[in-house]
């Protein structure tokens, strides 16, 4: 696993050079990068939700389209449209934004839902159906989204069957004292960005999104993660657990997370580190939980701090 960690390491470097201060964050996005997962940043408006799906796809060196999410957007934006060209009597399709390698959601819960559900499909199966055609992806293909929690006039709520596409869902907060002072300090001349090298190449991630797929989960660790998931379904707070989809997400990331550790064993801790990002977002809780001011987080740091963690000789089995 050593060139999987060589590769995120630069990932994460270069990075951290416009986002400062927030390691595990980036770490994550890289995780669901390798995992072949779809990000969701989800903070309050100016902590850099934006400029880490900017630099992330600057720092990959492929395709990227940014589709600026508002009211009266169209799915035709999104996938594109075919339009007929006089000269050859023949329509030809004309792609949209969502025909890239990375894509920048931005604000996605200000869309309507009919064109949010144009996303489910792309998420989902890596293609876009748009007049009956079929048209596919490419193999690198990763969509980060951001909204804002906070504000909710001119805006609608992503449905369950949306959330689930995503992989992870991660905040940034904000920054510490020493952070905001480096912030302003590195933009005083220009922002990063601007300056922000190509560090990896498409045909890198894909190698280590293959080579991911051999990284050992012993049979305890799987049952591990398999309770985990358990406990969300009969959690009492809990209305609505994470489903099989949760499951392999929380495999794959885990496997991910050994990764760029180094690693070609997972263990309990690389589960627990990803457990929040992963299911958070795919738990409805019940209104019992709302009325006394339970969120997902607390919650689930209570199914990991009951659950029993697997010791003893497991990465053999």
């Amino acid at each position: 696993m050593k060139t999987v960690k060589s590769f995120s390491d630069k990932l994460i470097a270069n990075i951290s050079k416009v986002i400062i201060g927030k390691k595990d964050t980036i770490e994550l996005a890289v995780i669901c990068l390798l995992c072949q997962g779809h990000l969701l940043i989800e903070d309050i408006p100016g902590v850099g939700k934006t400029m880490l799906a900017r630099s992330l796809a600057r720092s990959l060196g492929g395709s990227f389209g940014r589709i600026q999410f508002t009211p009266d957007m169209l799915p035709s934006d999104i996938t594109g449209v075919s339009i007929y060209n006089q000269s050859t009597r023949e329509f030809e399709f004309r792609s949209g934004p969502i025909m890239a390698e990375i894509v920048l959601a931005d604000e996605i819960n200000r869309a309507t839902p009919k064109t949010q559900s144009a996303l489910l499909e792309a998420m989902q199966e890596n293609q876009v159906t748009v007049d009956g055609v079929t048209h596919l992806l490419p193999a690198l293909f990763m969509v980060l989204a951001t909204q804002n929690p906070i504000e909710h006039e001119g805006t609608f709520r992503l449905p369950e069957a949306q959330l689930d596409r995503f992989l992870m869902r991660v905040r940034l907060g904000y920054p510490l004292e020493k952070e905001e002072i480096e912030i302003l300090d590195r933009q005083q001349i220009q922002h990063p960005i601007n300056e922000l090298e190509v560090v990896a190449s498409v045909k890198d991630v894909l190698s280590a999104q293959k080579k991911l797929r051999s990284v050992h989960i012993a049979p305890p660790v799987k049952s591990y993660l398999v309770n985990l998931v358990q406990r969300t379904r009969n959690h009492e707070d809990i209305y609505l657990g994470a489903s099989p989809r949760g499951s392999l997400g929380l495999f794959r990331a885990g496997q991910a997370s050994a990764a760029v550790q180094g690693r070609d064993y997972v263990t309990p801790d690389d589960i627990k580190r990803v457990a929040g990002p992963i299911l958070g977002h795919r738990l409805i809780l019940a209104p019992g939980a709302r009325l006394q001011n339970r969120n997902e987080d607390s919650i689930l740091e209570e199914i990991l701090d009951n659950a029993l963690v697997p010791g003893g000789d497991i990465y053999s089995s």
